[in-house]
């Protein structure tokens, strides 16, 4: 890592926390999911740390069954759809990126390209798009299906909406508004595209009605994990999430994606690899593994078994909780989250733990790390420097007091050891990210055949 590398920073903003237990022990009102004020405050506490980017993840289903576990455990079952909040975030915020899930699966490009479009120009540059394919049948029994489409299926789907996305953030080019009074010309015809596109999965005669967007094209996230989620991070992604949570893992899990950049045309700076990272803060480590001791009993058996059920994507109700999940009961692959399922059968398979002990130290990936604001930088100063990561998702087991702590404890301390920004020194997200803006395909195209010409 070059000594004047500074790491990058996002925060995973859900409600009152990550964890299950955290609208509970939430150092603030657990009345918030519907409160446009909170989430303003929240975003504005980020700004003021000098976060890159503020992250709404979204699945766009609520559960339907075993409501007596959803019933205690909240993600996704009372929450703003992310760029409609995104949107209202960008008038009450003037640096932090603004990035949201949206699904290949269930979208239709024409419908992302618009919506991230005018987000970016909503926000002046700020806006990013999390390419996911859904994890959860849930989402596909709102669609019509029964469940997901197999995986691979979900991907080769996602590889080509993607790309229409992007051919469309091209419909114009940055100059194509001219705004000709004098002419009676609003824009050049000629600096206009019309996409005529024919895949597998679409079809389309196509133009969007938008400008180009500030930053060129806003920015794509996606967490890819799987060989096939990597292969679309190394082609498309510019920010990728990594939730390994062992430093070596980390560090070859970053050297892979950014080793295959190359065969798409990229380069190992095109993307920036920000690990899952999990802080308890406190005055010292046996106060912070006390408040996590604290919200791991307030989960109760109903949210444990259910957590475990969907990432092993099999049911494991009816199992005695003080007995480890019998081996014939793990399904032999998955479907929805590789990685998380990958994670959870290693975790059965070679620690032995039982149904308790393993809902009790399971954390969906992510780097946790339990001890002082010290403590907290060093892990992040040596992950970063290890060259596991270019910056960190951030994700609090409760909000809004997590990230308090954290912007008035952890920031500082990075700062001081020169491995954090004191300010920003631009407006877009791209800016803070070190990403370049991307060329328009018919801009390119068009020097080309300049080029040719000579």
């Amino acid at each position: 890592m070059a000594a004047t590398a500074k790491m990058a920073l996002a925060l995973l903003a859900q409600q009152n926390g990550l964890h299950p237990a955290g609208w509970i022990k939430a150092g603030g009102p657990t009345d918030c999911a519907n409160d446009i004020d909170y989430h303003i405050e929240m975003a504005r506490l980020a700004e003021t740390g000098k976060f890159d980017l503020f992250f709404v993840a979204d699945t766009p289903a609520a559960r339907t069954d075993n409501l007596g576990a959803w019933s205690r455990y909240t993600p996704y079952m009372n929450c703003f759809e992310p760029i409609t909040l995104l949107s209202a975030l960008a008038g009450a915020t003037s640096r932090i990126g603004l990035g949201g899930t949206a699904s290949t699966s269930f979208y239709e490009p024409y419908n992302i390209a618009r919506l991230y479009a005018s987000l970016d120009h909503l926000s002046h540059g700020r806006g990013a798009w999390n390419v996911v394919t859904s994890g959860n049948n849930y989402a596909a029994r709102n669609f019509g299906e029964d469940k997901l489409p197999p995986h691979a299926k979900r991907y080769a789907r996602a590889r080509e909406f993607v790309e229409v996305v992007k051919a469309l953030w091209d419909t114009y080019d940055d100059d194509a508004i001219v705004y000709d009074r004098e002419g009676g010309v609003y824009f050049d015809p000629a600096k206009f595209h019309v996409l005529d596109h024919q895949g597998e999965f679409f079809k389309m005669h196509s133009a969007l009605n938008i400008a180009r967007c500030p930053q060129g094209q806003p920015v794509i996230i996606q967490a890819g994990a799987s060989d096939a989620g990597r292969e679309l991070a190394a082609e498309t992604a510019e920010v990728v999430f990594n939730s390994d949570d062992e430093l070596p893992a980390a560090k070859a899990y970053y050297d892979d994606l950014k080793g295959r950049t190359a065969k798409f045309g990229r380069t190992p700076a095109d993307i920036r690899v920000l690990a899952g990272f999990t802080p308890m803060i406190a005055d010292s480590r046996w106060e912070a593994e006390d408040k996590y001791r604290e919200l791991q009993e307030l989960m109760h058996p109903l949210v444990g078994k259910v957590r475990v059920s969907s990432d092993l994507e099999a049911d494991v109700s009816d199992l005695d909780p003080d007995q480890p999940i019998p081996l014939e009961r793990i399904p032999k692959t998955a479907n929805l989250h590789t990685r998380y399922f990958e994670q959870i059968v290693d975790m059965i398979k070679n620690q032995q733990l039982t149904l308790r002990q393993l809902w009790q130290r399971y954390e969906r990936g992510n780097k946790r790390i339990l001890g002082t604001a010290t403590d907290v930088a060093d892990t992040m100063e040596e992950w970063f420097r290890a060259g596991a990561c270019d910056g960190f998702m951030m994700i609090f087991p409760t909000l809004p007091d997590g990230l308090q702590e954290f912007v008035a404890r952890v920031v500082p301390e990075l700062q001081r050891r020169g491995l954090y920004k004191l300010d920003y020194e631009g407006v877009t997200l791209r800016e803070h990210l070190g990403l370049k803006r991307p060329e328009s395909r018919y801009a390119k195209a068009a020097l080309s055949r300049a080029g040719g010409a000579r």
